[in-house]
């Protein structure tokens, strides 16, 4: 089943957003709440962590670093996801021993997937699908190497870039165990916790 995996925008205050991640939290099934601060001192995304761990941790949902595995050891949060130019994955796994969840960046190599599906990574995150204004993509996946991952692996794949509930559902149908979303919740109109139970809708549907 297909859950949804939010990662906060890249600038906010915390004491304003929890309210935000709250709702959204709320609202409907997540599995995961990323901490993404890019750029910001390690003194704010400690402060930032403090604020928000609780409120995903408390709900049941875990709470992942993005880049720093030493900052999610410090910070308590449950694991931490690494890009290709971060932290390499061994070394996050070192640090965060075996029971936390360490993700990787795949961008849309299947070779970079299969190499941390190997060495033991959590999941996998491919992308991007669509168009995006949260970051610049290294890559243009396809729903095709979605259906491919799932034929030939058992490991957690998370789809990322530029979803909505409007065009997320040809990634559902091909298996991607994780919707990973920025804008389309935190930007919605009617706020994150109607995005939330907008894209359970459509996930619901897709099925």
């Amino acid at each position: 089943m297909t859950r949804l995996y939010l990662i906060t925008p890249p600038a906010f205050d915390p004491s304003v957003f929890a309210r935000s991640l709250a709702t959204a939290l709320d609202a409907g099934d997540v599995a995961c709440v990323q901490l993404r601060l890019k750029p910001a001192d390690d003194d704010a995304i400690r402060r930032a962590a403090d604020v928000l761990r609780p409120i995903a941790q408390d709900r049941g949902v875990a709470f992942l670093m993005n880049d720093r595995a030493d900052l999610a050891l410090a910070c308590g949060c449950d694991g931490v996801h690494v890009g290709q130019d971060d932290t390499p994955y061994d070394g996050a796994r070192r640090l965060l021993g075996p029971d936390r969840i360490v993700g990787v960046t795949c961008h849309a190599s299947r070779d970079l997937a299969l190499e941390a599906a190997e060495k033991g990574a959590d999941y996998v995150a491919f992308g991007a699908f669509f168009p995006t204004q949260t970051k610049i993509a290294k890559g243009n996946a396809d729903p095709e190497l979605l259906r491919w991952w799932n034929a030939v692996t058992t490991v957690p794949c998370v789809a990322i870039g530029g979803l909505t509930p409007v065009n997320c559902t040809p990634l559902v149908k091909a298996g991607a165990d994780f919707l990973a979303v920025v804008a389309a919740v935190w930007d919605h109109p009617q706020g994150p916790g109607a995005a939330v139970k907008a894209f359970i809708e459509a996930i619901a549907a897709a099925r």
